[in-house]
């Protein structure tokens, strides 16, 4: 257990994390060196070595941090920084030494919005990504996995982009468990916009996490940046589905780096969207994965209570796939919502939730109540 930080070493760490942008090896070393509230000082008045002064002259005016502060809580949110007894040190430890060098070290500090503490939720979790043009094959595959694991105690940890990372995120959540959104942008700013339903449901029930401050926008080279958190906070790393050149090849190549199993969904030969994930198993980079007791298996520390596959009693029952599983993750739990409602919740065109739902009925998945459509859990 440490010790509370005080307020100067939070004000301190949400100025520096404004000032550069991640990753700041020169600006980190300063921090570790002098500790977090003198670096401040020292950035503010340009006192700083010439490694320093080039990642942070263009911002070291911009003092936003009591307004910074008051928004993130305005959103029921919160700064955690490495002094808190909520930061996640164990994932972070493989951000030290040589990975540092070739993906960059340890965030200055956590931008968070969500119920749970953050150090707990990443004790045993597993990033699922993937490709954003996802197959349905591939949306199928990632939330089955992240339901599995899920339902094992296993948070699932994604990017919350579309196609696979969404599909793990719903799967997760579907099955009443824990996701993490690690976010290349603001954790106040919803991107992409399609997903700001989901997002307002992992801030309800999840967290969402970003090294960025409020306010600040996605761009490309923060996307590689944040993979290195996906790939740290998770225990390892599935890959669903990747093209040759893709950002979840980014992430498995750090998911390497950072010494964490690497796995992969085979595909159809045919599939470009598989061509990294066979490339990878080629290379004998990663291993190939068709279970969630094969996920766990490859993870390795989570224990012999999580070494076999969850009931699968959805799967005995025929589970819904593709647009069914969307439709149904999109049903209410507690009471029900029209159809409407599910069509923008999952995605799905409207006449084709309005064919679907009567199978899911059918198959014993929900039910017409009224108000429109409750889920029904599998007993």
């Amino acid at each position: 257990m440490t010790a509370r930080p005080t307020d100067a070493v939070r004000l301190a760490r949400a100025y520096l994390s404004r000032v550069a942008e991640p990753f700041p090896a020169a600006l980190a070393a300063l921090v570790a060196e002098v500790g977090p509230i003198t670096a401040a000082e020292l950035v503010r008045d340009g006192d700083v070595s010439p490694s320093v002064a080039s990642q942070t002259s263009a911002r070291r005016a911009e003092e936003r941090v009591h307004e910074d502060l008051e928004l993130i809580g305005k959103r029921g949110g919160r700064l955690v920084v490495p002094e808190d007894d909520e930061w996640p040190r164990w994932p972070f430890v493989a951000l030290g030494g040589a990975a540092a060098q070739r993906c960059g070290g340890e965030p200055l500090a956590l931008w968070v919005r969500g119920p749970h503490d953050l150090a707990d939720v990443t004790d045993k979790a597993v990033a699922i990504v993937g490709s954003r043009a996802a197959s349905g094959y591939g949306e199928h595959v990632a939330g089955e996995f992240a339901y599995g694991l899920a339902e094992a105690g296993v948070t699932v940890v994604s990017g919350a982009a579309y196609g696979i990372d969404g599909a793990a995120h719903r799967g997760a959540l579907g099955a009443g468990g824990l996701t993490v959104a690690v976010l290349a942008c603001g954790v106040d700013f919803a991107y992409p916009a399609g997903h700001q339903g989901l997002l307002g449901r992992i801030a309800r029930e999840g967290l969402i996490v970003s090294e960025y401050p409020p306010g600040m926008t996605p761009a490309r080279h923060r996307f590689l940046t944040r993979n290195r958190l996906i790939a740290a906070l998770g225990g390892g790393t599935v890959v669903v589905e990747a093209g040759r050149r893709s950002g979840a090849k980014n992430t498995a190549a750090i998911t390497l780096a950072l010494g964490r199993p690497l796995m992969v969904v085979p595909g159809p030969v045919t599939s470009a969207s598989s061509s990294g994930c066979h490339d990878l198993l080629r290379d004998g980079q990663a291993v190939s994965v068709s279970s969630v007791a094969e996920i766990v298996e490859s993870v390795g520390r989570f224990g012999d209570d999580l070494a076999t596959e969850p009931a699968e009693k959805e799967s005995e029952l025929g589970a819904p796939q593709g647009e069914a599983m969307r439709v149904y993750e999109a049903l209410g739990k507690r009471c029900g919502v029209s159809d409407e409602v599910v069509s923008v919740e999952s995605g799905v065109p409207l006449e084709r939730v309005r064919a679907l739902l009567p199978e899911l009925e059918l198959a014993r998945l929900a039910s017409q109540v009224d108000g429109g459509w409750q889920k029904l859990e599998v007993r």
